[in-house]
């Protein structure tokens, strides 16, 4: 049996054509990608862009950065301030208690 028209699935990642705004910024790519995948997970959709220079100009400049949509930007700000204050707490020094 058919189901009746459904609306259509809304956008999910940001418009390339809307205002995006830098809430995290880190050298490590991976450092970006698991902050993008903190905030997918909390509903923000983010993207992660690269901010390479050429290094034989400029060694050592660059990164990536998590861009989110200029509304979701002071809920990403918390979340991953949350997060770092969560991970602080972790004991990875491997030294028993």
């Amino acid at each position: 049996m058919a189901q009746g028209n459904s609306p259509a699935r809304p956008q999910t990642a940001p418009d390339p054509n809307e205002e995006l705004v830098k809430v995290f910024d880190s050298e490590q790519e991976s450092e970006a990608l698991v902050v993008s995948g903190l905030l997918e997970s909390a509903g923000i959709d983010s993207t992660v862009t690269s901010t390479d220079a050429a290094q034989n100009v400029y060694p050592g400049v660059g990164g990536n950065i998590v861009l989110v949509r200029e509304e979701q930007a002071e809920e990403a700000r918390r979340i991953i301030a949350e997060s770092k204050d969560d991970t602080s707490e972790l004991d990875v020094s491997g030294e028993p208690r």
